[in-house]
């Protein structure tokens, strides 16, 4: 069975979405059952890890996206990573790191951890989508907790939050709320 007309279909779906795409979804563009999508997204990630080809496809949080390969961004970043963001300052990606490595998290948490005020980092990480609200906490005042978002897992190329470094024991205390 030759699976090149299903595999343009999909290559062209995942080419025309910015955003990770799930089965589900090639499902009802294509009309392609979810064994053949299956079939053929393993057929186009292991095309894509020949040397000739600058693109890979990523798997991130049940979804699937075409990204450029981690070892042309250096050449990349000067153009395409200004047209996204700049880099996060030190204090952005120390807020990141105890939302993604604790959530959910409230605000007043976020800040009992970092130990200074966190309303400046948590707009601007909320701002690019690296973060969201998840919740409400259920305690008096229901402060609004915090997660990380699908942009997070897209950025730092994560299928889930799960795939995230782990962290040792001193680090795993630092991530931890006081009192």
């Amino acid at each position: 069975m030759t699976l090149s007309r299903e595999q343009s279909i999909i290559e062209a779906i995942l080419f025309l979405e910015s955003n990770p795409v799930s089965i589900q979804h090639i499902v009802r563009v294509s009309g392609l059952s979810r064994d053949v999508i299956r079939e053929v997204l393993n057929l186009l990630q292991e095309h894509f890890k020949a040397v000739e080809h600058g693109l890979s496809l990523l798997e991130v949080n049940d979804g699937w996206v075409l990204s450029p390969k981690e070892e042309l961004w250096d050449s990349l970043k000067e153009y395409y990573g200004k047209k996204n963001d700049e880099k996060l300052s030190r204090a952005a990606m120390e807020t990141l790191s105890i939302i993604a490595y604790s959530q959910p998290l409230t605000k007043a948490e976020i800040e009992n951890i970092r130990g200074v005020s966190s309303d400046g980092m948590i707009r601007l990480l909320t701002k690019r989508n690296l973060i969201k609200e998840v919740g409400k906490k259920d305690v008096p005042g229901k402060p609004i907790q915090y997660g990380t978002s699908k942009d997070f897992l897209k950025m730092f190329k994560l299928k889930s939050i799960a795939d995230l470094p782990k962290l040792d024991e001193v680090e795993q205390r630092r991530f931890e709320l006081n009192g």
